[in-house]
């Protein structure tokens, strides 16, 4: 029956070829143009051979994570080289798996390799924004939990001697930090621990994290942790940017110094550290002048130290004359006192003698007075007092008719009446 109805339409069999020719006229037909689209970029390789990237679109449910659409995709190697660098010199950030990208596609169908979108061209503007976006999310998170200024709170020390390095140790920045330690003009001792750690790729995060619990059992041994990282492109920081190496980084109980390579780059990484400076190079410097600050403060302290012998020599000279100037001062103002105290009791003495005779001679006269003016000597003058009721009478209006009185002379007294 199968076999009837086959030789019934072999007519209108076609090849799989010639299907999926049918498909690309119609794939043209319908999408001859470019499309802008949005989607996140994985699984990116470089042909070593032809240059060409191949690469793959994926789109995820902003839910459930799931991916929820997909195309493979490639930059031919003439575009690419064009499309990459510029990519990374505005964003920064490597062209590399899970990132999101706008691009400009065309779709292409062919007939043994199916589906694919073919870019000519990207708009780093969208991906900054995601990976602006991203970072912020970063920070407010870290401070939300109140670990981001953990590690900037910690005392740096003040002789950062014993340090634990992360770095590669094949990066030229490694050779420059321990080349400047070891030749520094003033001859500062510098012990370095180094733990190895990727600096650049996909691996740099759990990398880096790895070597500070390396560095943890033994933290008692350290001052401080330095990561640097020297030469490298730009665009190879995104990995820097990461919330668990941040978060690790802010709450880890030694002091930590970035110097990742780069002027004008801040990754988190260098927000959260306890000391951010440029480069390899730059951080050496810095820990070279810390012990340098501190010799010349303890230089400072061992000057004045040394001064103090004579500085306490000069001062007792200064008591000694001082000493001798008071014991001798003293002398002379005891005498001048003496003899002012002598030549004051003599005026004291004087005066008091004129005082008495001058209140003698006061009294004297009050006591003459007193006795010239008393009633006595008043009556023996030819006076009489006259009194009213025990009192003396001064004026004539005082008495009325049959008022009793007594006239007092000098030789007695007398009683009367008025009469008119």
């Amino acid at each position: 029956m199968v076999l009837k109805q086959n030789k019934g339409i072999s007519a209108g069999v076609m090849s799989l070829s010639e299907l999926n020719c049918l498909v690309k006229t119609a794939v043209y037909e319908m999408l001859p143009e470019t499309y802008w689209i949005r989607a996140e970029i994985s699984d990116v390789r470089i042909n070593s051979s032809s240059g060409h990237c191949y690469l793959e679109f994926v789109e995820k449910d902003e839910k459930s994570n799931q991916i929820s659409a997909k195309a493979r995709g490639t930059i031919w190697v003439r575009n690419f080289q064009i499309i990459k660098p510029y990519f990374e010199q505005e964003t920064r950030q490597p062209f590399i798996s899970g990132i999101k990208v706008l691009v400009n596609v065309s779709v292409e169908f062919h007939e043994l390799y199916g589906y694919s979108l073919n870019v000519s061209d990207i708009d780093p503007s969208y991906t900054l924004g995601d990976m602006m976006r991203k970072r912020n999310e970063i920070i407010e998170r870290l401070k939300k939990e109140g670990i981001f200024t953990l590690n900037k709170e910690l005392p740096f020390p003040i002789l950062p001697q014993q340090i634990a390095l992360i770095t590669s140790p094949t990066a030229a920045g490694y050779e420059d930090f321990t080349h400047q330690l070891a030749t520094n003009e003033q001859g500062f001792q510098f012990y370095i621990k180094l733990f190895p750690a990727l600096m650049q790729g996909e691996k740099t995060e759990e990398s880096i994290i790895s070597a500070l619990e390396q560095i943890y059992p033994h933290k008692e041994k350290f001052d401080v942790v330095i990561i640097i990282r020297g030469g490298g492109s730009t665009s190879e920081l995104s990995s820097f940017d990461s919330y668990r190496l941040a978060a690790n980084c802010a709450q880890f109980p030694l002091p930590i110094v970035t110097g990742i390579g780069h002027e004008r780059d801040e990754t988190v990484l260098d927000l959260v550290a306890n000391v951010r400076l440029k480069t390899p190079t730059a951080v050496a410097t810095f820990l070279i002048e810390c012990i340098e600050n501190e010799a010349e403060r303890l230089d400072n302290w061992i000057s004045f130290l040394t001064l103090i012998p004579d500085f306490l020599h000069s001062e007792n000279e200064k008591i000694s004359n001082i000493s001798v100037l008071i014991g001798h001062n003293a002398e002379l103002y005891l005498l001048s006192k003496r003899k002012l105290l002598d030549e004051f009791y003599v005026s004291l003495k004087h005066n008091v003698s004129d005082f008495i005779l001058e209140s003698n001679r006061l009294i004297e006269f009050k006591e003459q007075y007193i006795l010239l003016v008393s009633p006595e000597n008043v009556l023996k003058r030819g006076y009489s007092l006259t009194f009213k009721n025990g009192k003396i009478v001064k004026r004539a209006k005082e008495l009325t008719v049959n008022d009793e009185i007594i006239i007092k002379f000098a030789d007695g007294e007398k009683t009367g009446i008025i009469h008119k």
